[in-house]
């Protein structure tokens, strides 16, 4: 508990660096920021925790407001820790938060981490009146983004970018790694957590409408498993184990590959075929066909 508490206080430090930074750079059109993700909601962990920042500008949205959010990003992220580097910043207006203007970055399941669990951490809390977003929101806009970074749908610019970056092998294609676990291994354990647990978060979202934090994504799957219906956990030791990954890289590798060899496609599959049948009921036909194909390509 005292590592966690200590972990929490780097995080804090990334985002109270952050606020410092965007205090200079936004003036007063910065209403609040509030800790989102995991250090808003618990469980944060310096080994592969993001540090999440969400701010609120006040109105009416500027053209230059995205690049301004930017360049203070990069300035953080460039002159601190690892931790530094992880700062990720979530931002918009009450008039994009609530639907009545374009722009911003706030997709809906951070949006909703922003309304269930921001802990305000500057300026006068701005939430009161922001609508949630609606169940089909979150699945659509979960299922789009498991696509394009999990799936290998991702924008051709951001694969030519990972491709540049890894001299000719992309070392962010998700698929191959769910099919070479030890390749998946071998990136440590940042990026193992994250491609074990995204879809456990992804089915706790689209099953409750709630936020999927790993804990709480990971106790709901794990309780399917002790249901009577067998088969509805398929990989509850991968999750278990995952979970004590995300403060402890696997302290033997090749008992951890054989793990994911057994689990990762199960849980795959699973996830996957759960989301073409709820796609599919939000007339989200094209989406659903994406998710398909990424089905064939993980089992090929």
């Amino acid at each position: 508990m005292r590592g966690q508490q200590a972990g929490s206080d780097d995080g804090d430090a990334v985002l109270a660096d952050a606020l410092a930074a965007y205090r200079i750079a936004l003036g007063p059109r910065l209403l609040a920021g509030y800790a989102l993700g995991s250090l808003a909601h618990g469980g944060f962990s310096p080994l592969v925790s993001d540090v999440d920042l969400g701010l609120i500008l006040a109105d009416p949205l500027r053209r230059t407001d995205r690049w301004t959010i930017r360049r203070a990003a990069r300035g953080v992220q460039a002159g601190g820790s690892t931790l530094h580097q992880r700062l990720s910043v979530f931002w918009g207006t009450p008039a994009t938060l609530s639907g009545q203007a374009e722009g911003g970055r706030f997709p809906p399941l951070d949006r909703l981490d922003l309304l269930e669990n921001g802990r305000l951490l500057t300026g006068r809390d701005a939430r009161d009146g922001l609508p949630r977003p609606a169940p089909g929101d979150l699945l659509v806009a979960g299922a789009r983004f498991a696509l394009e970074s999990l799936g290998g749908a991702a924008p051709l610019r951001h694969r030519l970018i990972d491709l540049a970056a890894s001299h000719g092998r992309p070392h962010n294609d998700a698929t191959a790694q769910i099919r070479d676990p030890a390749r998946l291994v071998a990136q440590g354990p940042r990026r193992l957590t994250k491609v074990v647990l995204f879809p456990v978060r992804f089915l706790f979202t689209a099953a409750t409408g709630r936020v999927g934090t790993n804990a709480d994504a990971s106790e709901h799957y794990l309780a399917a498993g002790r249901a009577p219906a067998a088969g509805r956990a398929p990989a509850a030791g991968l999750v278990a184990a995952a979970m004590t990954w995300r403060t402890q890289p696997p302290a033997d590798q090749a008992a951890a590959v054989t793990l994911l060899q057994n689990e990762l496609i199960p849980l795959y599959v699973q996830y996957i075929d759960d989301h073409i049948a709820r796609l599919h009921a939000e007339g989200q036909h094209a989406l659903a066909g994406g998710f398909r194909r990424w089905r064939a390509r993980i089992l090929a």
